[in-house]
């Protein structure tokens, strides 16, 4: 059978009522997504299931809108409006348990749509930089549609699938998704040395994009044997590894290797990810998976918050009732972390909005999600401090997170605390 056909071809193995699965982050299929979007008059109903995809997102936008409804697992700001209307929704997921929706078929997925590298000589093709759930979705999917891209790197661990696990192929080369880092504001630069100070020489790290992730790469030179397992990184650990500081001498689950989901970066990162046996991609329900995680030792999870509350109770994926992003791998990791030999737990967030809201609250906003329950806290971090809520009572709590809100909310603070404990 010849797999190779035009995008055009490709996208007609989608029908009306269809659930498709897009793979995300920088491995977006944008030029097949492009192709479907343009069936837009001939299609009705179907559902786009997806986590965070890059790209414009036509689907979500006039006229295409009409034949597409989004039903995502996390929300990024390309979709973030389409979810929060009637059409569109969001599934409350623990990123660890989002496989169990495809093997379990409590959401049967009818096309998957995905980007791989060329198929090697024996004709295995890589998933490239997010394995994640695509994985999953792959083995359960109906029918398989590949975008093969030239571009792609070819990435080592599980994102490994046949050419005769596709139901079509089609050609593509050109740049994948690529971010660059951006400067730190100051704020994001004192947080991350109080972040940075936490973390223990022999350390297995966790954490994110964007700045605050970054200043505490950057403040980690001095340090020794650094492990990584995370659900996702970006180009702030590769100064590290060059140093020598990230070797993962001391990690128990996958000594010596960078473990991950998924990656997105510059092409740098890309580069430096191509075909190198030390960074082993795995599904999520590797990577999120608490028992694994603790395993390793001094877990330092570090993750943000959207809000939280004078009792610690954390909202990290709704604004009130309109959904933001989504619950992710935060659960999943500062599990982990708090059940890890030394491990550390730690949410980390400016003390105040770009608009000077201030972020610690006395409750969360009516209709806001809680992430992570305040069972779960510990470690609290704002550019005016770090504290540790394990242990603490509600008032013990209300005083430490008040200490490290914003002076100019302080005060507020603290009547709307006298006002709830009488004390």
């Amino acid at each position: 059978m010849q797999k190779y056909i035009s995008g055009t071809q490709a996208v007609k193995l989608v029908n009306s009522g269809d659930r498709v699965f897009f793979q995300g982050a920088a491995m977006t299929p944008v030029s097949l997504i492009k192709d479907l979007c343009q069936r837009y008059k001939e299609l009705q109903n179907v559902e786009i299931l997806q986590l965070h995809t890059e790209g414009e997102a036509l689907y979500t936008q006039e006229p295409y809108s009409d034949a597409f409804n989004v039903n995502s697992c996390f929300v990024g700001s390309n979709v973030r409006k389409a979810v929060n209307k009637p059409s569109g929704d969001y599934i409350p997921i623990f990123l660890s348990e989002v496989h169990q929706l495809f093997r379990r078929n409590i959401l049967p997925i009818d096309v998957a749509f995905i980007q791989v590298s060329p198929p090697d000589k024996h004709g295995y093709c890589s998933l490239g930089t997010s394995v994640d759930v695509t994985l999953p979705a792959i083995e359960c999917a109906k029918k398989v549609v590949a975008q093969v891209n030239h571009k792609v790197p070819r990435t080592h661990g599980d994102g490994i699938i046949h050419v005769n696990q596709l139901d079509a192929m089609v050609e593509a080369n050109e740049p994948i998704y690529a971010t660059s880092i951006k400067e730190p504001s100051e704020i994001e630069k004192k947080i991350g040395k109080h972040v940075a100070n936490l973390i223990e020489d022999g350390a297995t790290l966790q954490m994110g994009i964007g700045g605050i992730p970054n200043v505490v790469l950057n403040n980690l030179t001095n340090h020794k044997n650094l492990g990584i397992h995370t659900e996702m990184f970006s180009d702030g650990i590769l100064p590290l590894i060059e140093k020598g500081v990230i070797n993962g001498r001391e990690k128990a689950v996958k000594n010596g290797k960078i473990v991950t989901c998924f990656a997105i970066g510059s092409q740098k990162l890309y580069d430096f990810i191509d075909d190198n046996p030390i960074v082993h991609f795995k599904e999520a329900a590797y990577t999120n998976d608490t028992s694994l995680i603790r395993r390793n030792p001094k877990v330092t999870a570090i993750n943000s918050a959207i809000e939280i509350d004078v009792t610690g109770q954390v909202c990290a994926d709704t604004i009130g009732k309109f959904q933001y992003s989504g619950v992710g791998g935060q659960m999943d990791f500062i599990r982990g972390a708090s059940l890890s030999e030394g491990g550390k737990a730690i949410l980390a967030m400016p003390s105040i909005t770009s608009k000077g809201i201030s972020k610690i609250v006395p409750f969360l906003k009516e209709g806001a999600g809680v992430t992570t329950t305040r069972a779960h806290v510990h470690y609290i971090a704002t550019e005016n401090g770090v504290v540790d809520l394990f242990g603490k009572s509600l008032q013990q709590r209300a005083k430490a997170l008040i200490s490290i809100a914003h002076p100019d909310h302080q005060e507020e603070l603290e009547k709307a605390s006298y006002e709830r404990f009488k004390s």
